[in-house]
């Protein structure tokens, strides 16, 4: 019989990385989708016609939505990818923030403890815990010490994640991963904000590109490569928190360089740093251990920095001049 799971945020860059993993393995997948007057799937439309694959209205906001979901969906894994996302709109949005990305997380646990009890649960936890780093690179033992909205509201979730492995046995992990990227990623990241304005650039429809903190640094890696983590530790015997990153750090000057060379553009005709786009705590240096999951999970990043820029450059390249 096909396992099942639920994967909430499936609309997403890494909801779409990760049901794509999941129907490839044979399961049958429920996404759960927010009811909006516009529909946002364009990235889980070539999954639409999948058989295994159904949607359902749902909400973290909504506890009772959250557990007809699980009763519909009979599912067997858990995937929170839901949250509110975005690190600048925390600030300007930390209430809503914290009912979507901490609070958000509670309902969804207490609602699989009541439902699916036995079911395995995955929570996305994020580097931004860190925050102002207390030692570099970072691991599962380093002390959080967030440095906005967003990244507070992911400790909630975090430790409310470990509250219930630990208080009703429930077989719950947390993936603390940090920057994963693709095409699939949202114009208001700074990395895909960097390559489609290289797409537009070379389309000759825009001149100037600007950017916050250009030295920010950042641990980056493939979000097709990260979600296969997010299944491997529910497959392992016992819950367990990991770190997944790269093990290499790289500035937004030098993702600039790569993404415009790689378009024959010179960056410094075109980037403008400008200081109000910096955050109010600006977080510095993010550079993870991933040798936890390397030795319990056996999992490796298989695609550079390198790779990984350019690719996202070649598809906004591509999508533009479409």
């Amino acid at each position: 019989m096909a396992r099942k799971a639920l994967v909430t945020g499936i609309t997403g860059q890494d909801g779409s990385y990760l049901t794509e993993l999941l129907l490839s393995k044979g399961y049958e997948v429920t996404g759960v989708v927010r009811r909006a007057s516009t529909d946002h799937y364009e990235r889980i439309d070539h999954l639409q016609s999948e058989p295994r694959l159904r949607l359902v209205d749902a909400d973290l906001l909504d506890p009772s939505s959250l557990v007809a979901a699980l009763e519909v969906s009979q599912a067997d894994e858990v995937y929170n990818l839901a949250a509110q996302s975005f690190v600048p709109t925390s600030f300007s949005q930390p209430v809503l923030t914290a009912e979507f990305t901490a609070v958000g997380v509670a309902r969804l646990l207490e609602a699989v403890r009541q439902v699916r009890p036995r079911a395995r649960f995955y929570q996305a936890s994020s580097s931004e815990m860190f925050g102002k780093v207390r030692e570099t690179p970072q691991s599962e033992e380093t002390r959080f010490h967030p440095r906005s909205p967003y990244g507070v509201a992911k400790v909630y979730g975090h430790w409310i994640t470990v509250n219930y492995r630990e208080a009703y046995g429930m077989h719950a992990s947390s993936g603390i991963l940090f920057n994963h990227e693709s095409p699939r990623r949202g114009l208001q990241f700074v990395t895909r904000k960097i390559t489609h304005a290289v797409a537009r650039i070379r389309a000759g429809l825009q001149d100037k590109l600007v950017l916050g903190n250009l030295e920010a640094r950042r641990d980056w890696g493939y979000a097709g490569d990260y979600v296969e983590a997010m299944w491997l530790m529910l497959q392992q015997e016992q819950p367990d928190d990991y770190v997944i990153a790269t093990g290499q750090t790289h500035t937004v000057q030098e993702f600039c360089e790569l993404a415009f060379g790689h378009a024959d553009l010179d960056w410094r005709q075109h980037v403008v740093s400008d200081q109000k786009l910096r955050r109010p705590a600006e977080v510095d240096l993010l550079l993870g251990d991933a040798g936890k999951a390397a030795r319990q999970l056996g999992w490796r990043p298989k695609v550079d920095f390198s790779t990984l820029v350019k690719m996202m450059t070649d598809a906004d390249l591509a999508a533009v001049k479409g």
